[in-house]
């Protein structure tokens, strides 16, 4: 027995300490080990589903400019990939935007991978938070735009984000236990691990510039709970950025 939990330790420790990479995070993944999630690997992004906030905990994706296109419209679904009980279903959201004055806000953006054959993935739930009204349609948006103007062929910058939690707010008409995250961050960069990090708080007015949530990336993962692929502050990405 006493080997048996030695080798367990082992392997644990060893994956702890792995690091996993994928096109959608070159040069590492966030942790793929945090507890109970279920980490999965699409055509288009990347993402770890908590089961207990039932929302992605962190999602990767590449912007690049040969996934751009025409927008092919709203189509919500769940990831079959995903438990139906870990994340929420389309009627939890009825009345959210009345009585919380939130929309259905994608992590990975739609707008990046109109074009993608694969554009369906962008639109399932477990790619969605509900982000207020104002930051979904301020600076957040206005920072995916900067990332897509910023990319060109060959010349493609990386994306983190995810969902911080310091306040509970619950979906009016959700009938499964969840969270509502209280603030977002975005990690742009590129393949030398060249980037920059932004720190939204989910009540920020619709007038908000995104260039004023920069954050130093020891600060953010300071907050953010598992580990992080290792990204220098540069001031060549926030010049790309516009800021």
């Amino acid at each position: 027995m006493k080997i048996l939990i030695l080798l367990l330790f082992i392997v644990y420790n060893t994956l702890a300490h792995a690091e996993i990479r994928s096109v959608h995070c070159p040069i590492g993944c966030p942790s793929v080990l945090i507890e109970n999630n279920d980490v999965v690997f699409n055509h288009t992004y990347a993402l770890s589903n908590n089961p207990k906030t039932k929302f992605a905990d962190w999602v990767a994706y590449e912007v690049n400019v040969s996934n751009f296109g025409d927008s092919p419209g709203r189509n919500w679904g769940n990831d079959d990939l995903i438990d139906d009980d870990e994340s929420l279903e389309e009627p939890d959201y009825k009345g959210a935007f009345k009585q919380l004055k939130t929309d259905r806000g994608h992590q990975a953006p739609l707008a990046s991978f109109a074009g993608h054959k694969n554009w369906i993935e962008l639109n399932y739930l477990s790619n969605i938070t509900l982000q207020k009204s104002a930051l979904n349609q301020g600076s957040w948006v206005a920072l995916e735009i900067a990332v897509r103007n910023a990319v060109s062929f060959r010349n493609s910058l990386y994306v983190i984000t995810g969902t911080l939690y310091l306040e509970e707010e619950p979906l009016p008409g959700a009938d499964e236990s969840h969270t509502i995250p209280s603030a977002y961050f975005k990690i742009i960069y590129d393949l030398k691990g060249n980037g920059a990090s932004f720190l939204f708080d989910q009540d920020l007015p619709r007038s908000a510039k995104y260039c004023e949530q920069m954050i130093k990336n020891k600060e953010l993962n300071d907050i953010i709970s598992y580990a992080m692929p290792s990204i220098s502050d540069s001031p060549k990405i926030l010049e790309r950025l516009g800021c």
